[in-house]
């Protein structure tokens, strides 16, 4: 149950003190009064309120001076001063200064009541924003710290502020829909509407109908009218997400949006003025596209202002351990459990594998261990699907890669599994494999393999402690 809300009266004259303070009680607020500027400095450094009402006339710092005193210590509490008639200059001066509002004395008790209520329901409209932004930067918050995860964010710290339009590209999986999100959120858009198509999921004779919108009757089946994503994210930023499968004549529809800014609902009479920025993505070579007739130039050039292209994981191995433990977080509160660590045999294959899904893979491959794993750590035991599915699975001729890359790909992946059979323990392996342990270590380093040692190094602070040493 919540706490009621906090209140400090600050006043020099006592009946007006006592009287105050007694009706905002009754109004169902914890109330303090203290009678000086340097009593309510001393109040609020030990205790936080919601609002505060400040006399500006007291003895010793007067009210504005407590008021800037209250600003410099980053006092977050509204504050309402109060001023007899000769003071309505200096209760002015101290709204320019911050003050939430005043009120002249003599004053009803019920108008204070109104003031503060009005006070509480701005400071609790403050709060639930600044909870409701940080919930949307956690949603659009890029994990790693790998230098290709870097450019990525300084792409879209560039990008963000500007209208320019967005296109987004990299393989599936990638979390193209996570920069577009993050784009938006750091935009002067970032208050109005985030709204997101797939382009790929609607069927070609709707997907007009969801864009643009539909008058009543304009087509079977259309007992009512229908807005559209267009008019839906009017003031903010519209998301099409797989732009590259879009049909022919849809896309002379959306260049004829995009140049015009207007939307015409099918069957309509009249368009509507929007303002939109469209940020567009695909997993398409779009200029091979173009090539074969199936994507429109004028309207490639259209999207294509701003490029971001999102990496595979394979360019950023190193955010892996980052990547697993945030999922690991997040779905551990969202089924309820304990949080489970990876030891070190884990992370090795994880690195190791070569992430064909990227990063939503290996999102589905944590949740899996989430629910899955009885214990609170994960070994590589746990992990025997992941070798599996990558051994077993049928190569497609466009899979096929020079044989001198294969080989090593089979050397490398065989040198992971072993070291998973061993725990890590690079001298047992070597023993195993029946080769020197130098030389194990060169292999390890050519083929990117993570050394037990290298990944102690990612476990969260003070677990590698716990576990103690690994043996090389």
């Amino acid at each position: 149950m919540a706490l009621p809300a906090s209140v400090l009266v600050v006043d020099d004259e006592a009946g007006l003190r006592s009287v105050l303070a007694s009706a905002l009680r009754g109004a169902g607020w914890r109330v303090d009064a203290v009678v000086s500027g340097e009593d309510c400095l001393e109040r609020t450094a030990r205790r936080t309120y919601d609002v505060i009402l400040l006399d500006v006339r007291l003895p010793g710092l007067d009210g504005l001076a407590v008021l800037e005193a209250l600003r410099e210590q980053g006092v977050e509490a509204h504050v309402i001063v109060m001023s007899g008639h000769g003071n309505v200059e200096s209760a002015v001066r101290a709204i320019k200064m911050g003050a939430f509002d005043f009120i002249e004395k003599p004053f009803p008790l019920d108008k204070a009541v109104l003031v503060t209520r009005n006070a509480l329901r701005q400071r609790r409209l403050e709060q639930e924003n600044r909870e409701l932004r940080a919930h949307v930067d956690r949603r659009s918050a890029l994990v790693g710290e790998s230098p290709a995860i870097a450019r990525l964010r300084k792409q879209i710290e560039v990008a963000a502020p500007t209208d320019g339009r967005v296109l987004i590209v990299g393989a599936n999986g990638t979390g193209k829909e996570l920069v577009a999100r993050s784009v938006h959120a750091r935009s002067r858009r970032a208050a109005g509407p985030f709204i997101e198509m797939n382009c790929a999921a609607i069927p070609e004779e709707l997907i007009e109908s969801e864009l643009f919108g539909h008058a009543r009757g304009a087509f079977t089946g259309a007992v009512g009218s229908r807005t559209g994503k267009f008019r839906a994210a009017d003031g903010g930023t519209l998301f099409l997400d797989e732009v590259g499968d879009m049909t022919l004549r849809t896309q002379a529809k959306m260049l004829r949006v995009l140049e015009e800014q207007v939307v015409e609902p099918l069957g309509g009479d009249a368009g509507t003025r929007v303002d939109v920025r469209v940020i567009a993505a695909t997993n398409k070579d779009l200029a091979a596209a173009i090539e074969n007739g199936t994507f429109r130039d004028d309207l490639f050039f259209r999207l294509d202002v701003i490029r971001i292209r999102v990496p595979p994981l394979t360019e950023r191995r190193e955010d892996i351990p980052l990547l697993a433990a945030h999922f690991m977080r997040t779905l551990a509160r969202r089924h309820g459990q304990r949080v489970k660590t990876l030891d070190a045999s884990a992370r090795t294959l994880l690195h190791a594998h070569h992430w064909p899904g990227n990063v939503r893979e290996l999102r589905n491959v944590i949740e899996r261990l989430a629910i899955m794993v009885p214990g609170d750590v994960v070994t590589a035991h746990d992990l025997g699907f992941l070798v599996g599915a990558a051994a077993g699975r049928p190569a497609a001729s466009g899979d096929l890669r020079p044989l001198h890359e294969a080989r090593d790909r089979f050397e490398r992946d065989y040198i992971v599994q072993a070291l998973a059979a061993h725990a890590g323990n690079v001298s047992r392996t070597a023993e195993a494999l029946r080769v020197e342990r130098s030389n194990l270590h060169r292999k390890m380093r050519a083929f990117g393999i993570t050394s037990p040692r290298r990944a102690r190094e990612t476990l969260p602070r003070g677990e590698a402690g716990r576990r103690g040493s690994d043996p090389a």
